[in-house]
């Protein structure tokens, strides 16, 4: 397929107008992302480019769902489709470069063995791709570290993290999947999330892009936890969240990632409609809760336009037409508001 084809494919894709097997050739391209013997981005906005793709790639995967109101913005907008088609092209051109690079194990991290254990470092500057032998792909960072058992063998899949890394868990409720720290121990059943965790540092934190996570303290972690089963003392994690260990304070402190990714794509586009109906659309687009006073606000209407900024940003728009502010809570939003008096528009 030439690449005038897979643009075509791509806007089919995003249209909803493809056949099945054009769908499954798309996600099977996406899902090769973070694969070992996949391509891969290497690029200083590499998390950022892989958000943008997914979060547009990953709407037909979730039924029911509203039409995401970037298609007929792209469809409307030649320039917005061009911007995209640039950015494919661009990172075609990487995952060329990077598959170059995986041919060459110079150029890959450093694994050694012992007493049937396997070290993984990553000594580079690029974040490094593997798959372990249960199929989960890992996206190692520099100057990071996973040991983990031959072939990942016991009841449990444990893994041993010093630095930082991105972990996509193959699905097993059997054998949970957990990661251990000097601070802290994530256990998941099969999801993806990043966990950082540096020898220089006494802290550490865990955030979640899908599905569900328990965190606990390393200091007397109860093993057989999990997502479904959590620890008393630990913490669940849903998508978007995250979990800070503090070494001072010796506790975990549950809170939203820096900037939440959009997970269910709404209509973001408002004419005279009541701020309850904007912020149920928030709440929906971002998995996040968002926390008002229903009687104060009864009666406020906006009109306001949301495009790409991130949510923290569209939040700040809206408050400052309604004349509010906002604050953060644990992994709540809070909005504060003395009312409407006059009719508001943004």
């Amino acid at each position: 397929m030439t690449e005038s084809e897979f643009h075509k494919l791509l806007q089919r894709y995003l249209n909803g107008r493809c056949t099945p097997q054009e769908q499954a050739l798309v996600e099977h391209w996406y899902d090769r992302l973070e694969q070992a013997d996949g391509p891969a981005l290497h690029a200083q906005n590499q998390e950022e480019v892989e958000q943008a793709i997914w979060a547009r790639l990953m709407q037909n995967r979730r039924p029911a769902k509203p039409e995401p109101r970037v298609v007929t913005m792209w469809q409307s907008t030649p320039l917005r489709w061009a911007a995209a088609l640039a950015l494919l092209a661009v990172s075609l051109g990487l995952l060329m470069l990077a598959t170059q690079r995986l041919q060459s194990p110079a150029q890959f991290d450093q694994v050694t063995s012992a007493n049937g254990w396997l070290l993984r470092t990553n000594p580079t500057q690029q974040i490094q791709y593997f798959r372990l032998p249960d199929s989960s792909r890992i996206s190692l960072h520099p100057g990071s570290s996973l040991r983990y058992r031959t072939a990942l063998a016991g009841p449990r899949r444990e893994v041993h993290l010093e630095g930082e890394a991105f972990f996509q868990v193959s699905k097993n409720p059997r054998r949970p999947f957990l990661v251990f720290t000097k601070q802290v121990v994530t256990t998941v059943l099969g999801t993806s999330f990043r966990v950082k965790a540096y020898a220089a540092s006494q802290d550490a934190s865990v955030a979640v892009r899908e599905g569900k996570v328990a965190v606990q303290t390393r200091e007397g972690a109860q093993l057989d936890a999990s997502p479904t089963n959590p620890a008393a003392l630990g913490v669940l994690l849903l998508p978007n969240q995250q979990v800070v260990y503090s070494a001072a304070q010796r506790r975990l402190k549950k809170e939203l990632v820096d900037r939440p990714v959009l997970l269910a794509p709404q209509p973001l586009e408002f004419e005279a409609r009541p701020v309850a109906e904007v912020l149920e659309a928030l709440e929906k687009a971002y998995g996040v809760n968002i926390v008002y006073d229903k009687a104060r606000l009864a009666s406020c209407t906006v009109s306001i336009t949301f495009y790409d900024e991130p949510l923290f940003e569209k939040l700040g728009l809206l408050c400052k037409s309604l004349g509010a502010y906002y604050t953060l809570s644990d992994a709540n939003i809070l909005i504060h508001s003395e009312g409407c008096q006059d009719q508001l528009g943004g």
